[in-house]
């Protein structure tokens, strides 16, 4: 027996994995046809005369920006109704930082995974928030863990033992974040690893180091809130400024 929309949508959903459901509801035909369009854009049910590239197009713009709302296609309004998965946060070292960043994390509805090679820190009772704490190294533990682009990556080890083979796993994927702690002398050196490895500036573009936006926090709490605040603007396509800023020229023309 073929499966319906919804229960194709409901399949999506219970694997994590994104779709859009988009409903035509106004038009000259097809009002109240249906079709669910997924992250790899596959199309499934029929939209009538709306063109199914555009639908498509439009479909993952809405799944990348977690945006639902009524687009015009033409002479059709469509309702777009996005799923996404629920966004992943996936800390390497389990650093005094870590544990705060997973508590913050937490709170905004990420699922949040902490790994580190180190026994004495890679503990449940360490991270009682994490939905999961694997003690290993990065070759052993990254391969098992699915990588998309609702996953966020942070590197807290400080440690090319930690630090490269995370990269050289994670660079690759579809993952929209990879921040890592270190100054910006230890930055640079990395990134030109990166690039003698193989790495086109295009991939490197995910890679936010030093980490965090430039709040002047110095306590753990601090850092982790400034790391959250640079993952929670690049997810939502922010640049992570003061809102003030952009009134200025009305408050003094």
């Amino acid at each position: 027996m073929a499966m319906s929309l919804l229960d194709r949508l409901a399949a999506c959903v219970e694997k994590e994995e994104a779709v859009a459901l988009a409903t035509v509801i106004a038009g000259p035909d097809s009002v109240g046809s249906r079709a669910l369009v997924t992250g790899q854009g596959e199309l499934n049910g029929q939209l009538g005369g709306v063109p199914r590239d555009t639908a498509i197009d439009e479909a993952l713009a809405s799944l990348s920006s977690e945006t639902s709302g009524t687009i015009s296609i033409g002479d059709y309004e469509v309702f777009v109704d996005v799923y996404p998965p629920p966004p992943k946060l996936v800390i390497v070292g389990a650093v005094e930082v870590a544990q705060r960043l997973t508590r913050l994390a937490k709170e905004l509805g990420y699922r949040v995974i902490v790994t580190d090679a180190r026994a004495a820190f890679a503990t449940a009772e360490r991270f009682p928030d994490a939905d999961e704490v694997v003690k290993g190294w990065p070759q052993e533990v990254l391969p098992r863990i699915k990588f998309g682009e609702s996953t966020y990556v942070v590197l807290l080890s400080h440690d090319p033992k930690f630090d490269e083979p995370t990269l050289q796993h994670v660079l690759p994927t579809p993952v929209r974040y990879v921040g890592a702690i270190g100054s910006r002398r230890t930055q640079e050196q990395r990134r030109q690893r990166l690039l003698a490895s193989g790495f086109d500036e295009t991939v490197l573009e995910k890679l936010y180091g030093p980490v965090g936006l430039d709040l002047g926090g110095k306590t753990a709490e601090e850092m982790a809130l400034a790391i959250l605040g640079e993952i929670t603007a690049v997810r939502h396509g922010a640049d992570g400024g003061f809102l003030r800023r952009r009134l200025q020229p009305a408050l003094t023309a």
